[in-house]
């Protein structure tokens, strides 16, 4: 077999590199020298950046690394409840769901969001703008929502949207005890009230988690042992949630009766001081407070001052039968019903003649009660009122409570000191009143209030004798008798006595055709068990004195309250009076 001769090479062509121009061109020195400095630079460059991050900066960039996979959870602690004396619940914590958002995860034009803006009641807009907030990573949504709602919610899948566990404070006796709970806001710190004079018991401590989590949000490991919280304690008042819950409805029938402007009404226990009632009309539920008024907020007997009027008297009669003035059936011409003093007239209501201590209380004679204070210095008057606690503030830790108005005595002329001794010149608050008659509850000594359930009274101010305080106590028993002011007090099966005030009020330097009615008395007589006064704030449906519109609130509430504590009936009789009119008073 023959073979194919071999096809000749095919001849390589030559390049001359060396003869091309850019080849044999000289390149300059520096070219090369900016080159490797550029070069040198950049790598000095990327060496600083390297040690500020890895040194000078670590902290911050390792805060920023940390702020985008780890998380604080801060493990809220359940609120302390508040309870009544006899374990009533009358406020308390509820778990509550909230909803947040990591406004970078959240994808802004997710259809679901209009969904999750309809299930929280917000418009889309108002959901848009609360994740239009900058580098945040949290931002609240919506807090304290009910929980199907926040089910919903959750189950939309949004990423980046979440639940979080926090309390929402409930209140089951709603408006009733408002004005004594008061009320916490959406951080479940204390606004008013109780809930705010005990905020640091109450409040606990709040516990803490750290943890990191995956770039879904969920939790991947905790990065150190969990702080757990510590609860608020439990806190048990005074209040007797039936008696609270009874005098609120009866103080509201008055004033709605009345057309009155508002009212109070306050309840305490003569033997421990305790306060088992303290009612404000109007109020408001503490679970609603979207259309809250500060009229509604108000806690009028213990921030309203006022010039409590007659009910000042009894004080006068005891401090002259201590100063050995008078006694008891002591004669004191009150004719003509009239007395000049100073320019100004001082009136009674009817000229009665010559009235002993004891008709002069029973009756309420201003002329009767002036003539006996102007037997007295300025100063014994003043520490009167001073030991019985008028002019500084009341016991009790309550936010706003008033001190009223006590001028010092230095300054009196002498028809102040006569107006002073009917209640006209010197301004109290309800509590204040209150608590001053249990000098007269307590033969002669003033006790100290308080809003906690207590065992044994504090020790209290001596301010009266045993003996007088005794007799004055048989004069407010006359006073709500026969022919007295507050037959309208008197209640079934017990004995009581008291003092009505009508006094007009003051607006710039007069007084005005307005009134408050109030009437401050205890039972039963002979041992009393509670003091209680009623205040009603302007009435204005044709009758003003505080026997026919304060009084009958007294007694009502009076009755009601012995039966709750169990006290034994005085008496075997029904009411002895049954008043067709009620003498007025001086005003």
């Amino acid at each position: 077999m023959s073979r194919k001769p071999a096809a000749p090479p095919v001849p390589v062509r030559s390049i001359p590199y060396g003869s091309s121009p850019l080849l044999t061109s000289a390149t300059p020195v520096w070219r090369s020298r900016f080159i490797v400095a550029m070069l040198a630079l950049a790598f000095v460059g990327l060496a600083a950046r390297a040690a500020y991050v890895q040194v000078i900066g670590n902290d911050f960039f390792q805060r920023q690394g940390e702020v985008r996979y780890a998380r604080t959870l801060e493990l809220p602690a359940s609120r302390g409840r508040i309870l009544d004396r006899n374990g009533m619940i009358l406020a308390t914590s509820v778990v509550a769901q909230s909803v947040w958002a990591d406004p970078e995860d959240v994808d802004r034009h997710d259809p679901r969001l209009r969904e999750a803006a309809r299930l929280l009641g917000l418009p889309l807009a108002e959901l848009q703008r609360r994740l239009d907030v900058g580098e945040r990573n949290f931002v609240w949504i919506k807090r304290q929502v009910d929980e199907p709602v926040a089910r919903q919610v959750q189950a939309l899948g949004i990423k980046g949207l979440y639940l979080r566990k926090e309390y929402k404070r409930q209140y089951p006796q709603g408006e009733a005890v408002a004005h004594v709970v008061g009320f916490t806001n959406v951080e479940d710190r204390g606004q008013e009230g109780v809930e705010l004079a005990f905020e640091r018991a109450l409040s606990g401590r709040p516990g803490s988690r750290r943890v990191i989590k995956d770039r879904l949000g969920r939790i991947v490991e905790d990065v150190r042992d969990i702080v757990p919280p510590v609860d608020g304690q439990d806190l048990q008042l005074s209040i007797d949630g039936k008696i609270q819950f009874f005098a609120y409805q009866r103080l509201k029938e008055a004033v709605q009766q009345h057309r009155a402007r508002g009212g109070s009404a306050v309840v305490l226990d003569a033997h421990t001081g305790e306060v088992l009632a303290l009612a404000n009309y109007p109020s408001y539920d503490p679970n609603d407070r979207r259309s809250l008024t500060g009229e509604q907020l108000r806690n009028r007997a213990l921030t309203d001052s006022f010039e409590p009027g007659s009910t000042m008297k009894p004080f006068i009669a005891a401090l002259a039968l201590d100063k050995g003035l008078v006694t008891p059936e002591t004669p004191i011409q009150t004719a003509p019903g009239r007395l000049q003093m100073g320019g100004f007239t001082i009136s009674d209501v009817h000229p009665y003649g010559v009235l002993t201590v004891n008709e002069v209380i029973q009756k309420s004679s201003n002329v009767g009660t002036v003539k006996m204070a102007m037997q007295m210095q300025p100063r014994d008057m003043w520490e009167t009122y001073t030991r019985a606690g008028f002019g500084h503030k009341p016991d009790v830790p309550f936010p706003g409570a008033t001190s009223g108005r006590l001028r010092a005595y230095k300054t009196w002329r002498p028809i102040e000191q006569a107006t002073m001794s009917y209640g006209y010149g010197l301004s109290v608050s309800l509590l204040q009143l209150a608590q001053a008659y249990t000098v007269f509850a307590r033969d002669g000594e003033r006790i100290p209030v308080t809003l906690l359930r207590v065992d044994q009274p504090a020790a209290g101010v001596r301010v009266f004798s045993e003996r007088h305080a005794r007799a004055v106590r048989h004069m407010l028993q006359l006073a709500a008798g026969p022919g007295g002011t507050a037959q309208l007090a008197q209640t079934v099966g017990y004995s009581v006595g008291g003092k009505t005030g009508t006094a007009r009020k003051q607006e710039g330097r007069g007084y005005a055709a307005k009134y408050r009615s109030f009437f401050v008395g205890l039972a039963p007589v002979d041992q009393p068990r509670v003091v209680i006064a009623v205040m009603v704030d302007e009435p204005s449906n044709g009758v003003i004195y505080g026997g026919a519109v304060a009084a009958p609130v007294f007694s009502d509430v009076a009755q009601q309250t012995l039966r709750l504590l169990g006290v034994q009936p005085d008496m075997r009789v029904q009411p002895q009076i049954v008043a067709d009119a009620i003498p007025e008073e001086p005003v």
